[in-house]
């Protein structure tokens, strides 16, 4: 097995088996290289979605003469983390990760800092932590947290005893993404359900909404093994209704004002009890026999901020 720094040919070889869509371990076997070499040599250079070979090839050089004799020793120090895991091979596989991120959609750097929460084992990090370790600046990382919080994906807290907020990353989050998911076809189903009905299904465009309502509702149908879409809907409308009456309603009246069927009522507000995550920023109360309303949900407003909103 070939021993040393890697040459020149062999970075051209990695830029291309990384634009081919190989792993990390597919690439090491064609060059006849331990996996954490290549690994690393990402990591370094602009991880997987930016190593370009002849800037790997300078860089290399340029910290050579910086570091002197010293860069092998400061090199295996910071091999391994705590754990005994490769530290480069950890910090490559984030920037897979991102990358994978980005193709579906993510923007880049927020993309990173999701990366960066999901792959530290405390699941948070200060602003100052992700500027050291992604090399971009606070702005950057302030950006990146306010869109990942707008998909309610990351929140801050404040740090035990200090002032500085950490931004942490909830073992339940791939569950709240896969509801927000389920939500927005459930959305887009009951959009087009309305639109087919007021163009007409018997008409194009009509049928063309139609099918889209169909796709939807079995997208939602599919992710949850029911009739996910139906069921997003009625407990959003009556949510709706009773965010606009502003205070509490009996099931009766409801049925009345939405002029649903009274088990159709019931069954929606049995469903926001059971899934307080479809309800959103709102949940559901019941204030009294067959009565509701609805107030803020719990995790939504720290303790300080509801004493100071007051009642």
């Amino acid at each position: 097995m070939p021993g040393g720094r890697l040459t020149h040919d062999e970075r051209r070889r990695i830029a291309t088996g990384l634009a081919d869509g190989l792993g990390y371990a597919e690439i090491a076997r064609h060059l006849d290289r331990p996996t954490s070499t290549v690994s690393r040599e990402v990591a370094r250079n602009g991880g997987f979605g930016g190593y370009r070979a002849d800037h790997a090839q300078h860089a290399t050089g340029r910290r050579a003469r910086r570091s002197g004799g010293t860069a092998a020793s400061r090199q295996e120090s910071a091999a391994f983390d705590p754990h005994g895991r490769d530290t480069e091979a950890v910090r490559a596989y984030a920037e897979e990760f991102a990358a994978l991120m980005v193709r579906t959609g993510l923007p880049r750097m927020a993309a990173r800092v999701l990366a960066r929460l999901v792959t530290t084992d405390s699941g948070g990090l200060t602003a100052a932590e992700l500027v050291e370790r992604l090399r971009v600046s606070p702005a950057s990382v302030s950006k990146a947290v306010g869109y990942l919080e707008g998909l309610e994906v990351v929140r801050r807290e404040r740090d035990a005893g200090r002032r500085r907020e950490r931004y942490v990353i909830d073992d339940d989050v791939w569950l709240r993404a896969w509801l927000t998911s389920a939500r927005t076809n459930a959305m887009w189903a009951e959009t087009a359900r309305r639109g087919a009905e007021i163009l007409d299904a018997a008409t194009p465009a009509g049928a063309r909404l139609d099918q889209m309502r169909r796709f939807f509702t079995g997208l939602s149908d599919d992710m949850a093994g029911g009739t996910t879409a139906e069921v997003f809907a009625d407990v959003l409308t009556v949510l709706a209704a009773l965010v606009q009456v502003g205070g509490p309603l009996a099931v009766d009246r409801l049925a009345a004002a939405l002029d649903w069927p009274r088990d159709r009522v019931a069954d929606a507000l049995r469903d926001a009890e059971r899934h307080p995550d479809i309800a959103g920023p709102v949940a559901l109360e019941r204030v009294a026999p067959d009565t509701y309303a609805v107030v803020a949900a719990a995790d939504r407003l720290t303790p300080e901020q509801r004493a100071a909103l007051g009642p």
